[in-house]
């Protein structure tokens, strides 16, 4: 097989999302646009990644090092057009002997499947391979000029198209693949002789041409191509993501009362048999497992739900938490970075952060993990069917022996030995007549103004 790189365009400033965020860094499913796309294609068989970037967004730079290394970053400056921007990776890959795919940075439906096209209809024979599809609104996007055997002529940009060539509905999709020493040779033939004075990509199409060379086009479902550049647009992207994950978690088994209201991240782990009720929100990093139960209005991030669990509603598991099999995390409960043991309980109203919870252990209503001293976090580890009354702070570094058992309203700051019984409290005081009295003199108080 043909070895494969790619040049993803992410150097543009995003001026239309109105936002300090650079447009590739902004999230569907949890995730950045940029980061979807690298994934997309690593997946699709790319050895080689080259990001193309602006010196305006050195969060974009960051990311690209963090994920590919220093040697996938080339800087486009000034800013003079997509040929211009990928042919700011010809060094980067000048030592490469393959397929180059060019793609832009801000497509966060694309999929792999989308992208074999293009390199099956370069081993069929086509010298330059690209993408089109069909919009909606075709308004702002390059017609895709064919002749009569379907090959593709050129491309003409919006502002320099006929009214003829307006009325043609297969547009460009940005996305194509060629011979790098090919790619890199029509680049420095492109000019700028055109309305808005840039290189445009698409003009090697027509160079390509007119070298007699053969380009094909593979049409594309238009959500899979489609951009993100403002708002709206993100917001489109998003409820498509969460349709598909919707429609797969559905098709693996996983019951939802109100599919619509629950919304899924990029890396979301659901088994089958699970239960989600409405309004359940996955963010990143979470994974639960068969017969669990999502009660309505919960948030989970960063966390694993065990077999049978129950958790919710309006509960909330923070990066961390770990809810063993039929421990149950009920209503207003926050859980981060704490391990729950089977069959455990905290039912409402409770702070567990830092540290571990026993099997079987109940945990009252108005617990609290005192676990941050304005410096350091501290661990609270509470044993095996321990039982700790309703309102306890428990002040860490403090552990609840195996079986033990706090009073309600209590502040345990030593350790509780196992099977011991923990009191914190002040004597009870009881003055009698007490409250008529008080009464009483409020009254005459009031009477006389």
């Amino acid at each position: 097989m043909t070895r494969r790189a790619a040049v993803i365009m992410a150097a543009g400033q995003g001026t239309r999302m109105k936002s300090p965020t650079p447009k590739v860094l902004h999230k569907v499913g949890g995730r950045t646009i940029l980061d979807r796309v690298i994934d997309t294609v690593q997946a699709s068989g790319c050895e080689r990644i080259v990001v193309v970037v602006g010196n305006h967004s050195p969060a974009v730079r960051a990311l690209v090092e963090a994920r590919l290394g220093r040697d996938a970053v080339v800087v486009q400056d000034p800013p003079l057009g997509t040929a211009h921007a990928v042919l700011a990776a010809r060094e980067a890959l000048a030592d490469f002997d393959g397929d180059v795919l060019v793609l832009n940075g801000d497509c966060p439906l694309l999929e792999a499947q989308n992208l074999e096209p293009l390199f099956e209809l370069r081993a069929d024979g086509a010298d330059l391979a690209m993408l089109a599809f069909e919009p909606a609104d075709p308004l702002q996007y390059g017609r895709v000029l064919r002749g009569a055997d379907g090959h593709v002529l050129r491309i003409v940009e919006p502002k320099e198209a006929t009214p003829e060539e307006l009325a043609v509905r297969i547009c460009n999709a940005g996305m194509m693949a060629a011979d790098r020493a090919r790619l890199f040779g029509w680049l420095g033939k492109v000019d700028n002789h055109n309305a808005k004075g840039e290189y445009y990509l698409t003009d090697i199409v027509k160079i390509a041409v007119d070298d007699d060379l053969l380009v094909k086009a593979s049409i594309a479902p238009e959500s899979s191509v489609m951009g993100a550049d403002t708002p709206m647009q993100l917001s489109q992207a998003e409820a498509i993501f969460q349709q598909h994950r919707r429609a797969h978690f559905l098709g693996e088994g996983v019951q939802m009362l109100a599919p619509d209201t629950v919304h899924f991240s990029w890396d979301t782990q659901i088994a089958p048999a699970v239960v989600i009720e409405q309004f359940v929100v996955f963010a990143p990093g979470v994974a639960v497992e068969a017969g669990a139960v999502i009660r309505a209005f919960s948030h989970l991030e960063g966390a694993k739900v065990g077999a049978g669990a129950l958790i919710g509603p309006y509960a909330r598991l923070r990066p961390g938490a770990e809810i063993g099999e039929e421990a149950h995390i009920g209503n207003f409960v926050e859980v981060k970075k704490v391990k729950i043991g089977a069959g455990a309980k905290a039912n409402h109203l409770a702070y567990l952060g830092d540290g571990t919870v026993g099997a079987k252990a109940n945990l009252g209503a108005g617990t609290i993990f005192c676990n941050y001293d304005g410096f350091d976090k501290h661990e609270t580890h509470v044993g095996e069917g321990a039982f700790v009354g309703s309102n306890s702070a428990l002040v860490a570094p403090v552990t609840i022996g195996a079986g033990a058992y706090t009073g309600s309203g209590s502040v345990i700051t030593r350790d509780v030995a196992p099977d011991a019984l923990a009191l914190e409290r002040g004597a009870q005081v009881q003055k009698d007549g007490w409250a008529a009295r008080f009464r009483a003199a409020k009254l005459a108080k009031k009477a006389k103004k």
